[in-house]
């Protein structure tokens, strides 16, 4: 998903705009992340270098640790970039249980156009189970909270009798992230076999007493 923004107000409209050193300054450390995303996700971390991300935005690797001390610290920053993205959309769209579970439904539609993101996570979540991993503790934190705000969305439809028989909300939160992430590692194999929104709909209709697919 896009971060840029087209609402901004005109000059003089009360809102100073940013200009100057500090913009540039901001459209090239955005660069720099975009750059280091597709590296990233074509070869890995251990793989990927600097000298070719500083290739893909047109500087020295000088240039780039002047705004990332290292590798390292860029891997991070891409990393807590992207899911500030998908978590801002995700909330936008949450205003209970349900509509959690229809976002992450949209979210995976979303994906399905940024096989680049979607590969990014699929090769470094693997890397990652490493414990010397520089992205390892990113990865303990993001499905820490994934299967938090996930178990939350089944336990409000739990509490109104809306979750199949035999379920719980704990054994759907960690089902619904297993499913997205096999979806996602199917899809990248062979993305005219897998409809990983549809495939994800149907899961989350069997383990509630909601037709997710109804949807669309």
């Amino acid at each position: 998903m896009s971060t840029r923004r087209t609402d901004l107000p005109n000059e003089g409209a009360g809102t100073p705009m940013v200009r100057g050193p500090y913009r540039k300054t901001a459209e090239t450390r955005s660069a720099i992340l975009d750059a280091a995303l597709e590296v990233f996700a074509g070869s890995g971390f251990h793989a990927g270098s600097l000298r070719d991300v500083a290739r893909r935005v047109g500087m020295s690797n000088a240039g780039v640790l002047h705004h990332f001390t290292d590798k390292e610290t860029l891997l991070a920053a891409m990393l807590d970039h992207r899911d500030e993205v998908d978590v801002e959309e995700v909330r936008r769209l949450t205003r209970d249980g349900e509509s959690a579970l229809h976002a992450l439904i949209d979210l995976a539609k979303s994906n399905q156009t940024k096989p680049e993101i979607v590969r990014l996570y699929a090769i470094l979540s693997t890397e990652a189970t490493a414990l010397d991993h520089p992205a390892h503790e990113h990865f303990v934190v993001r499905y820490t909270r994934t299967r938090a705000f996930v178990r939350e969305a089944f336990e409000s439809l739990e509490n109104l009798g809306h979750l199949a028989p035999g379920v719980t909300a704990e054994s759907a939160a960690i089902g619904t992230i297993a499913m997205m992430d096999g979806l996602q590692t199917q899809w990248l194999i062979d993305p005219t076999v897998v409809d990983m929104p549809a495939q994800l709909a149907g899961y989350l209709s069997s383990v509630t007493r909601i037709d997710f697919t109804a949807a669309g």
